[in-house]
C-alpha cells in the first residue's frame, strides 16, 4: 500500500466509552502483550492526547498518552503506546497521531513528553527521533516472556520559543 506520492487522509477521534472496544482491538492486533485495565482507564481519562486514527473508515492506528506530574510538580506527557496496523505503516499514520500529541503539548505549554520503547525497535526509535526526540535513559527489564530486554526512554524538551509558531 504506497502513498502514490499523495497524502493519505487520514482521521483522528478522541477514545471515549463508544469506541473503547476498538482501542483494545487494534492494541491486541499490534502490540505482543495485552494492556491492563489501568491502560484504558487512562486511555479514556486522557480526552485529546489518546486518539484512534482512521483511514476510510477503518480504525488502522491510535495514540495513547497521559499527563505525568513530576516531582516538583511540572506537567509531563507519557506516551502510553503508538500503533499502527501492519498493512497500513508507512503511510504517515503514527506520524499524524505523534505530531496530534506534540502539537497539544505546543498549545498547552507542556515542556517534555517521553515515552518508553524496546531497544530493538528500530523503526519506531527512527520515528521518534525524526521527531525531536532524544534517548535519555537505557535500562533492562523483564520481557512478557521473562526474558530480559534492554529500554530505551525517549524524551522530548519543547522550547517555549516553538509554541509561537
Amino acid at each position: 500500500m504506497g502513498t502514490g506520492g499523495g497524502e493519505v487522509e487520514i482521521s483522528l477521534e478522541e477514545v471515549r466509552d463508544k469506541n473503547l472496544m476498538q482501542l483494545k482491538r487494534l492494541n491486541l492486533g499490534v502490540f505482543p502483550v495485552a494492556f491492563p485495565d489501568k491502560y484504558y482507564v487512562y486511555a479514556l481519562a486522557s480526552g485529546e492526547f489518546t486518539k484512534l486514527a482512521y483511514y476510510r473508515d477503518i480504525c488502522v492506528g491510535a495514540i495513547a498518552s497521559r499527563q505525568d506530574k513530576k516531582e516538583d510538580g511540572s506537567i509531563r506527557v507519557y506516551i502510553m503506546s503508538v500503533g499502527v496496523l501492519p498493512p497500513y505503516r508507512g503511510l504517515g499514520i503514527a506520524a499524524k497521531l505523534l505530531n496530534h500529541v506534540l502539537d497539544l503539548c505546543l498549545k498547552q505549554h507542556i515542556p517534555e513528553i517521553f515515552l518508553h520503547v524496546e531497544a530493538h525497535n528500530e523503526g519506531a526509535i527512527k520515528l521518534y527521533k525524526k521527531s525531536g526526540f532524544e534517548i535519555t535513559e537505557s535500562f533492562t527489564s523483564n520481557s512478557t516472556n521473562g526474558d530480559p530486554t534492554d529500554i530505551f526512554t525517549l524524551t522530548k524538551f519543547i522550547a517555549p520559543s516553538q509554541a509561537k509558531k
